[in-house]
């Protein structure tokens, strides 16, 4: 089987790809490189170096390679920008998808997996999020995958297209050789933040909030290891291979850890004391996300190998100590 990841560079990206060539598929990577890296990129991947909103491009890497199912994992992913910038957003993530679609239907291809986000969902009616609940996303980051869902629906619907949508929160870890792992610039996730105080890289980190209506008041959050949520990408494509119909799953831990509980695991895997200062709650910041993955359990028989916190981080924590500044030499 011949797999297409676009964004494959990237975090979870690169993870998905090493994942489908340790279970012997044929991998094509699309990636322009803007926030991926060709340090990451597998040696037995094909790769080519272009745009999705390229139709031209896109055009000319499907007419030459004879792909069975696409993985997409390519789209801008900072909430914060999302909210300055919203219109990078609509034209990435969006135009992006809607060129990608334009060119599957006119080369045949019926088979995508979606990598969407709990932020579809906005402030959750209730923890732990289900698939059925309302989706009404509070940040244009959310607005762009729900809206990226929703054509993925309606080309179901006119073109027989058949999509699996996965939404998940906090991707975490790295690759447990070490050799690939998460290197965002700027830096916005939690577990990376915190690791680069005892790299020496920041004084503290900073706590948004104590008061909350959570154990120690600080927020609960959802932490996959990022091996976890690459398998169940794969488990997705042999879902729709099998002929299965569309379909949505969220993939979580089930369970949530709070700020004060990472930072706690943290000091105990490098055994540094790494102080931490309270700052004000940020605008936006619900008590706590965690997401039910029971369907995707049931469904696509996916089992979290790496859901134990300190093994999450201890697989961080060695590629950020052998990598203190990401992919650059």
């Amino acid at each position: 089987m011949t797999v297409l990841v676009l964004g494959g560079a990237g975090y979870i990206g690169s993870h998905t790809v090493y994942a489908l060539i340790e279970k012997g598929e044929d991998v094509v990577i699309i990636d322009n490189l803007e926030t991926g890296h060709i340090e990451a990129v597998h040696p037995k991947a094909r790769f080519y170096k272009g745009d999705i909103r390229d139709r031209a491009f896109v055009d000319s890497v499907l007419d030459k390679e004879k792909i069975d199912a696409v993985i997409h994992f390519a789209a801008n992913s900072l909430v914060g920008e999302s909210m300055t910038n919203p219109l990078k957003y609509y034209d990435n993530n969006v135009n992006g998808t809607k060129v990608l679609l334009q060119s599957m239907v006119a080369h045949g291809l019926n088979k995508i997996v979606f990598s969407s986000t709990a932020a579809t969902y906005g402030e959750p009616e209730r923890v732990p999020i289900l698939e059925t609940d309302r989706t009404e996303p509070t940040n244009a980051y959310g607005e762009t995958k729900l809206s990226m869902e929703k054509m993925f629906k309606w080309t179901d619907r006119a073109h027989g297209l058949k999509y699996v949508s996965l939404r998940y929160f906090n991707a975490c870890g790295a690759h447990v050789s070490g050799q690939i792992g998460e290197a965002h610039k700027p830096e916005t996730h939690l577990i990376p933040l915190i690791l680069q105080v005892p790299l020496g890289q920041r004084e503290a980190i900073s706590i948004f909030g104590n008061d909350y209506p959570t154990k120690d008041g600080t927020c609960i959050r959802d932490y996959i290891h990022v091996t976890d949520l690459a398998q169940a990408h794969i488990l997705a494509v042999d879902y729709l291979m099998k002929g299965n119909d569309s379909n949505i799953f969220n993939l979580g831990n089930g369970v949530g850890f709070t700020v004060n509980e990472v930072i706690e695991t943290a000091r105990k895997v490098t055994g540094h004391p790494i102080p931490a200062v309270m700052a004000e709650r940020r605008a936006g910041d619900p008590a706590q996300l965690i997401a039910s993955s029971e369907k995707a359990k049931t469904i696509l028989g996916w089992k979290p190998e790496h859901a134990d916190l300190e093994e999450i981080i201890a697989t961080a924590w060695k590629w950020h100590s052998t990598h203190p500044n990401g992919y650059a030499k």
